[in-house]
């Protein structure tokens, strides 16, 4: 095998490897939403605006990620990224356990949320540039790794939970693991392309002229409605078990970790799904099915229909995140900008999704608030012809394009 393969295939494992770490990091914050609440006592619309922190580094940082990355590289903007989520991770955990104090758990959110979007946007760059070397269509089955993370994160919340293991032991020692892990994950990404100094790659845009594209601004509103629909599971769906259906804790993250395993096989059936549809017609169906999902969870009569609504609601939210992704990065030499701004549209989403549904849910209760989601998915569905393929040059512009290609990991 050829070094240029073999370098490829060392980087499709290294980008595997820090969706799953980035998605246990975060899914470990999420399962201890319902005990911080409960520590800190907070009503829902004082948990969603500490919620609104994390939201707020995210979509702050975000749209520089882009310049960033074109600037620092994929690796160096992971590890920097990895490196403020364990510091923000670790503030939070003294401020809840050690200090009970909101501004600083709050403090700790902003900065882990800036770190989430830098990681964010540079794994999700890398995982493009991995996909035209090896001229597969696998972006799905990364951020299946992000959701296998989540899976993992919420079996282990779910167990320490039943130990009653302390908000601050499980968080310290989730942040070395963010911070080691990165550091060495990072090893074995691509090279970044170095151009000689004052010139501009051919084809090039500006990060300002990215944001006046109608097409990457349509597939902004799409992966912010999947955004939307996802996040909300995050951030509400245990709350709502335990909430609406008077469950505890521990099963309230077991119908999460319901929620994420689905997604998790949508992702890992997507680069099939792809082969037989196509990229837009995937998407829809993906909406569609969150629509129902999100339906049956809030309206079901029992417990085990909810846990049976959020498993569709997990398969619906499975593709239009990473397919989003793709789309923005149809073109390579404006990957980084372009996937900026789409992350940045999209992760208003979780900017706006905390206080609303903390507001909705003071109103009219957490699970009847969750119908919000639905709305956003339903958007999500006018608008995802926008993620149409930009062009088809290669096996997998073609698969993009037709639906039909190479689909192995």
């Amino acid at each position: 095998m050829s070094p240029a393969p073999t370098a490829a295939l060392r980087a499709r494992t290294a980008v595997y490897a820090a969706f799953v770490l980035n998605g246990f990091c975060f899914s470990s914050w999420v399962a201890r939403i319902p005990s911080v609440r409960e520590t800190l006592e907070l009503t829902p619309g004082r948990l969603s605006l500490l919620l609104l922190a994390l939201s707020v580094g995210s979509v702050v940082a975000m749209p520089l990620s882009g310049a960033v990355v074109v600037r620092l590289g994929r690796a160096r903007t992971v590890l920097g990224g990895a490196t403020a989520v364990a510091v923000g991770m670790a503030t939070t955990a003294l401020a809840v356990d050690g200090l009970g104090s909101v501004p600083l758990a709050a403090a700790g959110l902003l900065v882990q949320g800036a770190g989430v979007a830098a990681w964010d946007v540079a794994m999700n760059v890398e995982g493009t540039v991995v996909e035209r070397r090896l001229d597969r269509s696998i972006m799905s089955r990364f951020h299946a790794g992000y959701s296998f993370g989540t899976v993992l994160a919420a079996g282990l919340g779910a167990g320490l939970l039943a130990l009653s293991v302390p908000t601050w032991l499980h968080l310290s020692v989730t942040a070395v693991l963010a911070l080691g892990g990165a550091a060495v994950v990072v090893r074995s990404f691509l090279d970044d392309p170095a151009p000689e100094p004052g010139q501009v790659p051919a084809g090039a845009i500006t990060l300002r002229r990215a944001w006046t594209e109608p097409r990457t601004l349509l597939i902004g509103v799409m992966v912010l409605g999947m955004a939307f629909v996802e996040g909300t599971a995050n951030d509400w769906l245990a709350v709502g078990m335990v909430d609406g259906y008077g469950t505890t804790h521990a099963v309230g993250v077991a119908g999460f970790a319901v929620f994420v395993t689905a997604m998790t096989v949508g992702r890992l059936l997507g680069p099939v799904v792809l082969a037989r549809v196509g990229r837009v017609p995937a998407l829809r169906v993906c909406a569609a099915l969150a629509v129902a999902g999100v339906l049956l969870f809030v309206l079901a009569p029992s417990v085990p229909l909810a846990v049976a609504g959020a498993a569709v609601w997990g398969i619906g939210a499975a593709l239009g995140f990473p397919l989003g992704m793709s789309a923005a990065a149809d073109e390579e030499v404006n990957a980084a900008v372009r996937v900026s701004v789409v992350s940045s549209v999209g992760y208003a989403a979780f900017l706006a999704g905390p206080p609303v549904l903390g507001l909705l849910a003071d109103r009219i209760g957490v699970l009847d608030a969750l119908t919000a989601a639905a709305v956003m998915s339903a958007l999500a569905l006018v608008v995802s012809g926008a993620a149409a393929p930009h062009h088809a040059g290669t096996a997998l512009g073609a698969d993009r394009e037709r639906g039909r290609g190479t689909v192995s990991s």
